[in-house]
C-alpha cells in the first residue's frame, strides 16, 4: 500500500473502542499525519496527559469532537450545556497547542434536536443562535473556531435542528469567520442539490472549519446513526464536493469519521488501514498536497 495521503486525518469515532492513547498510537503507526479525538476518551485519559501524548506523537490535531447540544429552553439543562461547551473550548485550545504544526483549534458543534414535547424548529434554531453568541467571546479569547455541523434531515428531531449548510451559515454570519465556521460532512450533505454552491458561499466567507468524509449506502442500519461507510463503499461521488471544498482554498486536514458497528468491531489498526485505502481511492485524487 502507498503512503497515506498527507492530509488524511482519522477521527476517533472511526475507532471508537480505543482509548486516547490507543487512537494516537494506531494513527501514528499507520503513517497518518493527523487525528481528531473525542471528549469522552480525552477526559478519561486526562487533558494534560492527552496533550502530552499528542505532542510526543508528532500528529496534527484536526478537530475536537464535540460540543453543542444546547437547544433546550432556559433553565438548568441549558445552563449546564453552555458551561460544558466552555470546558470543551478550553480542551480544544489545549490539544491544538499540543499538536504538530498545522493543527487547528476547531470544536465541532452538533447543536441538538427538538426539546422533549416541542415541535418548534424555528425556535430551537434561534436558541442555537443565542447559544453560539454566548460562547463566541470565550472561543475568540482562546483562539478556537466553533464549527457548526449541519446533519442530514433524518436527525432533525433528535440530534440537529440544522439540516443544511445554508442554515449553519445563517447563524455563523453573525460572527467573525475565525470564531464561527461550519463543518462540511459528505454523509450529511451529499443529497442537497445546492450543496456545491453553498460550499462556494462558505468558502467566500472563510467559514469552512473542517471537511469530513465518509460514504452513504442503503439500506441504512437499524440505528441510522451507525450507517457510515468507508469512502468508496457507497454511492457518494466525492469528486464534486471535494473539488468544491478545494476551490475555496481550504488546505486543512480531511477527516474520515465512521460511525458503524461493524467497523468498530474491526481491529483498530485494520480499520485505519481500510480507511486510508478507501480515502486514497475515493477522495485523494481530488485533493492537493499540503
Amino acid at each position: 500500500m502507498t503512503a497515506p495521503h498527507p492530509r488524511l486525518s482519522i477521527n476517533q469515532a472511526t475507532i471508537k473502542k480505543t482509548t486516547a492513547a490507543e487512537a494516537i498510537r494506531v494513527t501514528a503507526d499507520a503513517g497518518i499525519g493527523a487525528i481528531g479525538l473525542w471528549r469522552e476518551q480525552v477526559q478519561e485519559a486526562g487533558l494534560d496527559e492527552t496533550a502530552r501524548m499528542l505532542a510526543d506523537s508528532g500528529l496534527r490535531y484536526s478537530t475536537h469532537c464535540r460540543g453543542g447540544w444546547f437547544t433546550a429552553e432556559e433553565g438548568p439543562t441549558r445552563t449546564a450545556a453552555l458551561d460544558d461547551n466552555r470546558v470543551a473550548i478550553d480542551e480544544t485550545a489545549t490539544l491544538a497547542a499540543a499538536g504538530a504544526d498545522g493543527s487547528r483549534a476547531v470544536l465541532v458543534l452538533v447543536v441538538g434536536g427538538l426539546p422533549d414535547g416541542s415541535r418548534d424548529l424555528v425556535g430551537a434554531r434561534e436558541r442555537v443562535r443565542d447559544a453560539v453568541a454566548q460562547l463566541a467571546p470565550h472561543a475568540q479569547q482562546r483562539g478556537v473556531q466553533l464549527a457548526l455541523e449541519p446533519l442530514h434531515p433524518m436527525y432533525a428531531s433528535d440530534r440537529s435542528v440544522l439540516s443544511t449548510l445554508d442554515q449553519a451559515l445563517d447563524i455563523a454570519a453573525d460572527f467573525a469567520p475565525e470564531v464561527v465556521g461550519v463543518t462540511v460532512d459528505t454523509f450529511h450533505l451529499w443529497w442537497d442539490p445546492d450543496v456545491l454552491d453553498t460550499i462556494a458561499h462558505a468558502g467566500r466567507e472563510g467559514r469552512i472549519a473542517t471537511y469530513q468524509v465518509c460514504d452513504w449506502k442503503t439500506p441504512l442500519e437499524a440505528d441510522n446513526l451507525l450507517s457510515r461507510h468507508y469512502p468508496g463503499d457507497g454511492v457518494i461521488d466525492f469528486s464534486g464536493m471535494t473539488r468544491a471544498v478545494e476551490a475555496t482554498g481550504y488546505t486543512g486536514d480531511v477527516e474520515v469519521e465512521l460511525l458503524n458497528q461493524a467497523i468498530w468491531d474491526t481491529e483498530p489498526a485494520e480499520a485505519v488501514r481500510r480507511t486510508a485505502e478507501g480515502f486514497e481511492r475515493a477522495v485523494a485524487p481530488y485533493l492537493s498536497a499540503p
